[in-house]
């Protein structure tokens, strides 16, 4: 990798490195190459579960949940009702 120096101030060189020898840089790094193919993996199989149980299944789950609100709420009037 090739390094140039720029010099900001007469007592001290940064070191800049150029944008070519950058994206080489990291183009050669495998690290963290299965790491990335697993997440898109999972990400493929996750994504069409999640938009078959929004489309399907979201409306049982959202009835099943209004119901048991529902029964709360009687039974929380019932016990209200009761005491008086």
């Amino acid at each position: 990798m090739k390094i140039e120096t720029t010099t900001e101030t007469p007592n001290r060189q940064l070191p800049r490195a150029s944008l070519r020898s950058l994206l080489k840089q990291v183009h050669r790094d495998q690290r963290g190459a299965v790491s990335l193919e697993t997440i898109l993996i999972i990400g493929a199989i996750a994504i069409p579960i999640l938009i078959f149980l929004i489309k399907f299944g979201w409306p049982r789950i959202k009835d099943y949940f209004n119901q048991g609100l529902d029964e709360l709420e009687e039974s929380g009037s019932d016990a209200a009702n009761n005491r008086i």
